[in-house]
């Protein structure tokens, strides 16, 4: 039966190919509809809960991504004090479960699973959007809890902007972004180039030391082009490059911090062509993509002598749509990856191949109704992938009530470290199958004229989790044992009012989550019960002003739920002044108080968090 599946899901693909080499030219208007968005975050998860975040909410955070969605979003981050690394659990999964896409491609680590959301600088970026719920059949492996999209925007109308942001502040933190994009109806090109860096050397409050060996210097560069080629054929590049070096400081268990002298690098690209192509009514995006990634470590700084690891990935992708009707959209893709990993502690690691078909129908039965369903089969010469599914549908009951509803079946394949690692304290298991899980979400919204309240409730069965586990003495191995179901609650709120003078806006997120296993009934460690965000601005005439809350409930150190990390609320406030420099230059000045009230925390255990800073910044728009 499966082998009749995959047979049907390929030679769909190979009808698609042949019926979109034929058709009509249609007008380039109709091109960007389509061309400029990502179809599988737009169009096709219209039964999904998505929040995209604003300009202004962007800039108010740390550039680094993290401190972006940790104020603004139900995700919870675990980071090893501030710079170091960082990674997400969303709706009670690992961070490996967490899948982020930057321009439609899946940017998960090959060699971990996961994402450093502390390599991700926003200050380069035009939008970010939280997907939640299952994604894997569009999004590939990783995407079980929800996704993040990164995405650089192409504008193909005629400008030229740019932007100048520079901000310096406590522990001689400092940060340099320039962004400048220029467009005709025909051209675009964007790009944008940052640096930032700190001593990171805070005072642990209550004691009489500092945080050492905590520094960092980034440096964030992207490109992006876009041209028509003709009024049917549009030509896409985006690229990205990282350079990150920061210390590793060490933990504050006891009376005296222990003492740390690692060092880390960092070295990741990413690179994305693709050609778009439509004709009446069928569409074809050609893509190909390159993706590297490359870490050192050195136990002591000052030695010559590291630990690698490193990857890189080929790509390449076919997608052909074909609108059937106005209601009915059929879309097929094919894909094909190729993987290397290699690093000081791997032994043997093999090459990856990757084939995968994804077929998707859409129907909008009338203007208040539609739904979407995808299927995705992979093949590949690692392991037995297993057939996904995903449904999801939006009905607009009323002009101010609607529903959403969406079930999936999810994965996430073996990392290159679960396989083949042969490092100190660890030995890999080439045997793990895929993890697996089921999901179900239904999403109320409540939309007023002020006032917007969307309300989720999930529920997530996941099975042959992958787990670490001692082999013999220190020795420790990962196996599929873990079954681990996850279910709860996300309300969001958006309350916007404006005024002659200015306007107040106020957005709160609060998410209530269970994740337990179930061979022991115990919440997993580091999944906070609840977490709250909220946050206000006030804008009059010139003058802005705006306050940032988050709590979060204790979480559990221990798989036998003995041991638990403290629970905290933090606050953060800010002002801004706009102003004019010239007729053609509009500038912005703003200063930030972080952790006002000066809350003793960590959200890693005996990795302290930084007390009361100051940041100063100006942003010039020209």
């Amino acid at each position: 039966m499966m082998k009749r599946i995959k047979k049907f899901l390929y030679s769909i693909l190979g009808v698609g190919c042949s019926l979109l080499s034929f058709g009509q030219e249609i007008p380039v208007n109709e091109l960007e509809a389509v061309f400029l968005k990502d179809r599988r975050l737009t169009v096709f998860s219209d039964g999904f809960k998505k929040e995209t975040l604003t300009d202004s909410t962007i800039q108010r955070n740390n550039p680094a991504l993290t401190d972006l969605l940790r104020y603004n979003s139900t995700l919870y981050f675990r980071e090893n004090g501030i710079g170091g690394t960082s990674s997400a659990s969303f709706r009670g999964t690992s961070a490996a479960q967490t899948a982020v896409i930057w321009n439609g491609i899946n940017i998960n680590s090959q060699l971990n699973g996961q994402t450093d959301f502390n390599t991700i600088r926003t200050g380069n970026l035009d939008e970010i959007t939280i997907r939640s719920g299952g994604g894997s059949v569009q999004f590939g492996s990783g995407a079980i809890g929800g996704s993040v999209h990164l995405t650089n925007t192409l504008d193909f109308n005629k400008h030229f902007d740019q932007r100048f942001r520079s901000g310096y502040g406590s522990f001689a933190t400092s940060l340099v972004n320039y962004k400048a994009s220029y467009g005709t109806s025909k051209s675009t090109i964007s790009g944008g180039m940052e640096r930032s860096s700190s001593d990171n050397d805070f005072d642990y409050l209550t004691t009489n030391f500092k945080n050492q060996n905590g520094d960092y210097q980034n440096y964030d560069l992207n490109l992006n082009v876009g041209h028509y080629i003709s009024k049917k054929d549009l030509l896409k590049f985006h690229h990205n490059t990282f350079i990150g070096d920061r210390g590793f400081s060490g933990v504050l268990s006891g009376a005296v911090p222990s003492p740390s002298n690692d060092f880390y690098e960092d070295r990741n690209s990413r690179t994305i062509f693709s050609w778009q192509h439509q004709k009446n009514k069928f569409t074809s995006t050609v893509s190909t993509a390159f993706l590297y990634e490359n870490y050192r470590y050195y136990a002591d700084r000052n030695s010559d002598d590291f630990d690698f690891g490193k990857s890189r990935t080929y790509l390449g992708k076919y997608t052909g749509g074909y609108t059937l009707s106005d209601d009915l959209y059929l879309e097929v893709q094919g894909q094909v990856s190729y993987i290397q990993g290699e690093g000081t502690n791997f032994f043997e690691p093999k090459d990856r191949s990757i084939y995968t078909g994804i077929l998707t129908f859409k129907h909008e039965v009338n203007k208040n109704f539609s739904y979407t369903a995808h299927l995705r089969q992979e093949e590949n010469n690692a392991f037995k992938a297993p057939l996904l599914y995903s449904f999801d549908a939006t009905y607009k009951i009323t002009p101010w009530y609607h529903l959403q509803l969406n079930t999936s079946r999810n994965y996430r394949i073996p990392t290159y470290n679960d396989l083949f690692w042969g490092g100190p304290g660890g030995e890999g298991n080439p045997d793990l199958i895929p993890e697996t899980s089921v999901q179900g979400e239904l999403v109320q919204g409540f939309h007023f004229k002020n006032l917007s309240v969307n309300v989720a409730g999930y529920l997530i069965d996941a099975k042959n989790l992958i787990q670490w586990r001692p082999l013999s003495g220190t020795v420790w191995s990962p196996v599929n044992v873990a079954s681990v179901r996850s279910y709860g609650m996300e309300t969001t709120a958006s309350y916007l009012k404006k005024f002659t003078y200015g306007q107040l806006q106020i957005d709160t997120n609060y998410a209530y989550t269970v994740s337990e296993n179930q061979e022991t009934d115990k919440q997993l460690i580091y999944v906070p019960m609840h977490k709250v965000t909220a946050s206000l601005s006030y804008a009059y005439k010139k003058l802005v002003f705006y306050y940032q809350f988050l709590y979060n409930a204790p979480v559990f150190l221990t798989t036998d739920n003995t041991r638990e990390l403290a629970g905290y609320d933090v606050s953060n406030v800010g002002i801004g002044y706009h102003f004019s420099l010239g007729k053609n230059i509009a500038a912005l000045t703003e200063i930030k108080v972080a952790n006002l009230y000066n809350e003793i925390y960590q959200n890693v255990g005996f990795r302290p968090m930084p007390p009361r800073n100051y940041q100063l910044q100006i942003t010039l728009n020209l």
